[in-house]
Parts: C-alpha cells; sequence; structure tokens
C-alpha cells in the first residue's frame, strides 16, 4: 500500500476501484458538492498507482502551486475561453498523448447545477474513449469507479444514462443538498 492508501485508510476510506485500467479513458465523478471531491478522487486513483488528468480554472495555476497542480495532472483552463474550443482542446490533447485519465465533474461547480455540462460526452464520443462512472459517497465513506460505457453519439440519451446511474447516489455527496440529477 503506497502513501495515498495508507492516507485514506486512516480517514477510513475505502477504495472499491475496479472498472479497467486505460491508457486513455473519461472518469466522470458525481456528486460533486465540495473541494474535498478532489483531494479524495486523486488520493484513491493514486492508491492504486495510476495517474489522473483533470481540467481547473487557469487562476489556480500561479507559482508555486502550478508545478504542483501541473505535476498530479492538472490541466489549466483560461476563465474567458469558450467552452467549444476548451472541449476541442482536450479532443487533440487524447489525440496527441499516450495516456489521459481525464476526471471531470459534469455539475461544474459545487453547487446545486440541475443542468449539466456535456462536453465530456462529446470528448468521449470523437475519441472513442470509455467514460468510467465514478462515486465519493460521503455517506459510506468510500471511492467508488467500477462501471463504464461508451458514448453513443446522441448527447441527450448519454446524458440520460449518466444522470439515472448518479440517481442511486442522491445521498452520497458530503452537501445532498447541493446535489441534483
Amino acid at each position: 500500500m503506497n502513501i495515498w492508501g495508507r492516507i485514506l485508510k486512516i480517514a477510513k476510506w475505502s477504495v472499491e476501484i475496479t472498472a479497467p485500467k486505460h491508457e486513455k479513458c473519461i472518469i466522470c465523478v458525481a456528486p460533486h458538492t465540495s473541494n474535498w471531491d478532489f483531494i479524495l478522487g486523486l488520493a484513491a486513483y493514486k492508491s492504486l498507482g495510476r495517474k489522473a488528468n483533470f481540467l481547473m480554472k487557469e487562476f489556480w495555476f500561479f507559482f508555486p502551486l502550478k508545478y504542483i497542480l501541473k505535476a498530479f495532472g492538472g490541466i489549466p483552463v483560461p476563465a474567458k475561453k469558450k467552452s467549444k474550443s476548451v472541449t476541442q482542446e482536450v479532443v487533440n490533447l487524447f489525440k496527441t498523448k499516450e495516456y489521459v485519465n481525464l476526471a471531470v465533474t459534469p455539475e461544474g461547480t459545487r453547487s446545486l447545477r440541475q443542468n449539466w455540462r456535456t462536453g465530456f460526452l462529446y470528448i468521449a464520443y470523437e475519441t472513442k474513449v470509455p467514460v468510467q462512472l465514478g462515486i465519493i459517497d460521503y455517506r459510506n465513506k468510500r471511492i467508488i469507479i467500477k462501471d463504464e460505457f461508451t458514448p453513443t453519439g446522441d448527447i441527450q440519451v448519454d446524458m440520460d444514462y449518466v444522470k439515472k446511474y448518479y440517481s442511486n447516489y442522491l445521498f452520497a455527496a458530503k452537501y445532498p443538498e447541493k446535489f441534483s440529477v
């Protein structure tokens, strides 16, 4: 067990990641209601010796924090950038890099949001990578990634599938009142 696994064990969290390891995939993580989601998800993935990438506001990539965030797989996103160009940049990243396991939070915010972002589905469909479905379950202190699917290209059908999946975890959030499918 590495240091990440030890930290989670001391905190009494279990890691239930049984989805296959891929060189390229998207890890959809919900519910997302706390900054702790990032830390717990990163620790869980690293406890298995895996590396994840994540998108984060460029604002956070200042000296010296930018070196730490990039070492952990961070990809800065400029605040003024249009979402379509970010999506295309990530598609290009998947096409040019050998290893990309991109963790995304479709809610896009820690606040209550009914309409989830769909860029991850476009990216997965265009790059032909699977989407793994991850859960940070505060109620039972579990980090889970066991299921995955391949998007059909019909964004509404795919998003309905994702939301239906997460409807089984409405009370898993640290702040359930901020989570809705």
